[in-house]
């Protein structure tokens, strides 16, 4: 097995597009972090401020949204071996596609906790040198805080994992992207904003994100942090299992 996580490993560095979702991963940050502090205390702006605890886990927590890229390079992960169709000599030189599949999981899971890692040490600075400019003190040690930066590198993983396993299911890149980002950015967002059903919406994955970093959106009713984590755990557990035992029978050709 270490051998396929360090196989993997390289696969994942002999091309740069771990480094531009890395990238896009911080300009997305920036985006977020940048407009959550230019809109503190607005008229209208239903968020805590950020002078708050509540306020700090939202700022914080809203890097979790830099999972997307990482949910992405891990779809990319494993459809880029059937588009590029080097599947066929992967498998052969691992006959056991369980455990190419599993080596992956386990590759891309630790590369998640990196991406998330240093995401999250951008965040941390980005947002201490904007919040000072507006004469807003910020405390990594205030309540809920800790988690919730802890929440944000393990989200990540985990979404990275999903990737994963969403594209052993799926297999075509496009239609594997495209489906996520549409889940993601339309039906979750539906869901989180129809009252008749907002109610559901924590039990979904991005709800439970939400739930773990400790992020709070109004309107909307969240499981606790730890019920998140698990309940996110537990996506992740579930799309990652399916994805390899689909691997492993069906016909790669």
């Amino acid at each position: 097995m270490i051998r396929l996580v360090r196989g993997e490993f390289r696969k994942l560095f002999t091309t740069k597009l771990w480094l531009w979702m890395l990238l896009g991963g911080i300009a997305m940050t920036a985006m977020f972090l940048g407009f959550t502090i230019a809109f503190d205390g607005a008229e209208g702006n239903p968020q805590p401020p950020l002078s708050t605890p509540e306020g700090q886990r939202n700022l914080f927590g809203s890097v979790s949204g830099a999972g997307v890229l990482a949910l992405i390079l891990g779809i990319i992960a494993v459809t880029g071996e059937f588009r590029h169709q080097t599947v066929t000599p992967t498998f052969l030189a691992t006959p056991h596609r369980g455990r190419v599949v599993i080596g992956k999981l386990i590759t891309y899971a630790l590369a998640g906790i990196g991406y998330g890692a240093v995401v999250l040490a951008f965040a941390i600075g980005f947002a201490f040198v904007f919040t000072s400019a507006r004469g807003i003190d910020l405390s990594l040690s205030a309540d809920g805080v800790p988690e919730a930066l802890a929440g944000v590198v393990a989200g990540i993983a985990v979404y990275t994992v999903l990737g994963v396993g969403v594209g052993a299911l799926v297999r075509n890149q496009i239609a594997a992207i495209v489906g996520a980002l549409v889940y993601l950015f339309v039906i979750e967002a539906f869901v989180a904003a129809l009252p008749t059903i907002r109610d559901y919406y924590q039990y979904f994955p991005g709800g439970a994100n939400a739930a773990l970093t400790g992020t709070s959106q109004p309107g909307v009713e969240l499981l606790s942090p730890w019920q998140g984590g698990l309940l996110l755990l537990a996506y992740g557990v579930v799309f990652a299992t399916a994805g390899t035992r689909l691997a492993v029978r069906r016909d790669v050709s």
